[in-house]
């Protein structure tokens, strides 16, 4: 275990937004009415946390005087999150409408996230040392630098407070093409934030968008070779070598309704790899990845070792695509029932 399973604490940086989504698997207006919850990579994570019963909280930028705001730090109370080290600035508050992909037809995400409160947030403006206090793990992702040069400053602040107050820091590189809009590309960035992390957690386009690392994977065949992933992480870790453990998740794309879904995790020495679930009805994979973290990182600190740590996340992530909305909605023994075996689905009664 890398921290200690008695005094966990874990707080995750990063923006949240306001998350717009037609009802079941309809398109953007087909019905005229959107159904609103909350999300973001970092806040998903420490929601999922909570629900494992792991001490967490979030820490970002939210707009001053707004009842959104209240709104959402009222969501992370009822989760029980630790919401006191929000900061309230000028700014709007950033949305994102998704549209659940259903068989072959995919799913579509829009960001309407320009000048949010966090992206126009300079440098300097958040005591990490309060922020951070009694944290044992940090937790951050490739989102929040893409947002914004400020907030890409902010992200490094965070990560170089949180390894001198001797937290154990990971980063999820969490790729996104449409976000590095602001003048440097995710290559010119991420490598030096990942220089800063214990662990880092990815897929094989996160490894070469964002770290310049290439192993010849087809990621659009509907079948991965699993041996091509041992590689991909051996490199990796060659030139990342502070990271104490690199876990790469492994996506099998049959359609938006099935998917093959399997990690595996890398030490420096041992190549692990999950077991593979068939996921045939997905109801919704955004926050998916998010769970994954959350899981690894509850894994890490609270279970018997890597290999245990490994399979509950990634029977945490298989679960999170059985529920609508960003947000995990499974406890810790809820998890383990599944890495049991016992997702046969037959009624609980």
């Amino acid at each position: 275990m890398i921290a200690s399973a008695v005094s966990t604490l874990v707080a995750s940086f990063g923006e949240v937004m306001l998350r717009l989504a037609p009802p079941g698997f309809e398109r953007l207006l087909q019905s005229p009415q959107f159904l609103a919850s909350f999300g973001g990579g970092e806040a998903n994570v420490a929601v999922a946390l909570a629900q494992f019963g792991v001490a967490s909280r979030f820490i970002t930028v939210l707009p001053e005087a707004n009842a959104i705001s209240d709104a959402f730090e009222g969501e992370l109370r009822r989760f029980g999150v630790d919401a006191t080290r929000i900061l309230r600035r000028p700014g709007r508050f950033g949305i994102y409408f998704v549209e659940p992909g259903a068989n072959q037809r995919a799913s579509k995400v829009l960001y309407d996230r320009a000048h949010s409160a966090i992206a126009e947030t300079r440098p300097g403006s958040i005591g990490w040392n309060d922020a951070l206090a009694g944290c044992t793990w940090f937790h951050i992702t490739g989102i929040t630098p893409a947002i914004s040069e400020s907030a890409a400053a902010l992200s490094r602040e965070a990560m170089q407070a949180a390894r001198l107050m001797g937290a154990t820091v990971s980063v999820d590189l969490n790729y996104r093409k449409n976000l590095w809009q602001w003048g440097k590309g995710a290559d010119e960035v991420m490598p030096e934030l990942a220089r800063l992390a214990d662990v880092c957690i990815a897929n094989e386009e996160d490894c070469q968008k964002c770290l310049g690392v290439h192993v010849d994977i087809d990621v659009e065949s509907g079948s991965l070779e699993r041996e091509k992933y041992s590689e991909l992480a051996e490199r990796v870790v060659a030139v990342f070598p502070n990271l104490r453990h690199l876990a790469i998740t492994l996506r099998e794309s049959h359609s938006a309704s099935h998917n093959g879904w399997s990690a595996c995790l890398y030490d420096g020495k041992t190549f692990r790899l999950s077991r593979k679930y068939e996921i045939t009805h997905i109801v919704d994979r955004v926050g998916g990845g998010d769970s994954f973290a959350a899981g690894l990182i509850y894994g890490l600190t609270q279970l018997k070792g890597p290999h245990e740590a490994l399979e509950f996340a990634v029977a945490a992530s298989c679960l999170k695509h059985s529920v609508p909305g960003d947000f995990n909605r499974f406890t810790t023994a809820e998890v383990m029932a599944l890495v049991r075996g016992q997702g046969s689905g037959r009624v609980q009664r």
